[in-house]
């Protein structure tokens, strides 16, 4: 079986808290801000992006899993803010964390799924055997216009699985996707900031995808709800996995684990993935664990993982989600601008 031999995070320590941006935004900012069930949310420093933040997660990924880098043979970063338009990330991580050349590397990009798109490459390339390891990783430092409803949950952060089949700390039993031309959200090449469909990125979007993908999955894998302790969703804000949970029959307790976006914002492409990472830092081994990804245009992907033995031995080898969380630092709304580069010269 393959499955998930190492897994690491990395969080920006510099938050704003979304009342902040409320509070500049006046009447309609705190029309917006409420009801997202997001409090602060992660800002990357002047100093880090995309490339910076997958190389702390891989970093942590290889130390986590005990992993020669020369025995990883395939390097895919899944992202919708890439440095560069013409350059791949995965490069950049393959080299700082000291692979083999003889590698197969890409970007991915497929909203905020990309992440997970690269997971299901990865098990295809080490199931077949082409490779004994890969590492896909979901990162992002999402940005939101000023003063649009994004602004409040749009964040940065990045998470990196390690597939393989040597001594798992989790086994992927399988893994379902559920895809449509969707276009509930989108960003043309040259454009700063992404446009949305605003409700249409609800029904038709969203609670479409993640639900039909959940529901493929448990048709494949003949399972119901009842047989898994925890689930993750993609969380584009605190609402929206809460009411999929609710619309799927799943009880609050067994998602209340993965919603971190309530203290670090949507990771976009790291969303899902850093909810399940957050869920492997604490589960017992045998839990069984639902997830699925989401990502705009749009599409879903749904995985059925247990949690093994392994786990227990490699706790305490790197930062958790949650160290990352509590290590902070609030910032002000011009701080914040400044970081993000939203104010231009004309």
């Amino acid at each position: 079986m393959v499955g998930i031999v190492g897994y690491g995070v990395y969080i920006p320590r510099y938050r704003i808290k979304t009342e902040e941006i409320a509070r500049v935004w006046g009447e309609d900012g705190v029309r917006l801000a409420k009801g997202l069930g997001v409090f602060e949310k992660s800002v990357p420093g002047p100093d880090e992006d995309v490339a910076t933040i997958s190389v702390e997660a891989a970093r942590n990924a290889v130390k986590h899993g005990n992993i020669d880098p020369l025995d990883i043979g395939a390097v895919y970063v899944g992202s919708e803010s890439h440095p560069y338009a013409v350059k791949p990330t995965g490069t950049i991580v393959a080299e700082a964390i000291e692979c083999s050349t003889d590698i197969t590397c890409a970007d991915y990009e497929f909203a905020c799924k990309a992440g997970t798109a690269a997971m299901q490459t990865c098990m295809g390339l080490v199931k077949s055997d082409m490779i004994k390891v890969g590492l896909a990783i979901g990162s992002d430092t999402a940005q939101g216009r000023p003063g649009d409803a994004l602004e409040y949950s749009a964040a940065a952060g990045g998470v990196a699985f390690l597939i393989g089949k040597e001594n798992p700390v989790a086994t992927i039993e399988a893994t379902a996707s559920f895809t449509t031309d969707t276009p509930d959200f989108w960003r043309r090449e040259g454009e700063d900031y992404p446009s949305h469909g605003a409700r249409f990125t609800g029904e038709p979007a969203y609670f479409r995808h993640v639900g039909e993908g959940a529901k493929l999955l448990l048709r494949n894998t003949k399972t119901s709800v009842d047989d898994y302790d925890y689930f993750v969703f993609h969380m584009p804000n605190g609402k929206f996995p809460l009411a999929m949970g609710m619309q799927l029959g799943v009880p609050g307790e067994k998602l209340e684990d993965s919603l971190v976006v309530r203290q670090i914002g949507n990771t976009y492409s790291g969303s899902a993935m850093m909810g399940l990472a957050r869920i492997l830092d604490i589960a017992d081994p045998g839990s069984r664990i639902f997830m699925v990804s989401y990502g705009s245009g749009a599409g879903s992907d749904a995985f059925s993982i247990v949690v093994e033995e392994e786990v227990l031995k490699r706790r305490g080898e790197v930062p958790t989600v949650d160290d990352y969380i509590a290590r902070k630092t609030n910032i002000e709304y011009s701080i914040y601008a400044k970081f993000r580069r939203k104010i231009k010269a004309m």
